[in-house]
């Protein structure tokens, strides 16, 4: 299980990991209108938020994403129960040792 905290930088999607050294990195390509479905119902979700993710279902997964290809170094990932694809940049590769067949998120409030 991974976990990473996206928040909103000039109107988009961004997130820091220092460990990774990552910093601001964007979603984009279909990523972010996946992102607005997770968060809905979070209060103050601009200011950022959890999100958990993982290549094995967890307990309260919200999200089950399926590769479909490779493109621009990056992976086309899609979300069935929505009916959307979102391209993942080559910086999925610093959490995966090579592109996992599903992806499982959960975006959590930073105020519990």
């Amino acid at each position: 299980m991974m976990v990473i905290f996206p928040y909103k930088h000039n109107q988009t999607w961004v997130f820091d990991d220092e460990r990774m050294e990552l910093i601001q990195e964007p979603f984009v390509s279909g990523v972010p209108e996946m992102i607005d479905i997770l968060v809905a119902g979070i209060d103050n979700v601009d200011e950022g938020f959890k999100l958990l993710f993982s290549a094995n279902p967890f307990p309260g997964y919200q999200a089950e994403l399926t590769w479909l290809r490779s493109e621009y170094n990056g992976h086309w990932y899609y979300w069935n129960k929505n009916n959307l694809e979102g391209w993942l940049c080559p910086a999925l590769l610093k959490y995966f040792s090579e592109p996992p067949n599903k992806i499982y998120c959960k975006a959590e409030s930073l105020y519990f």
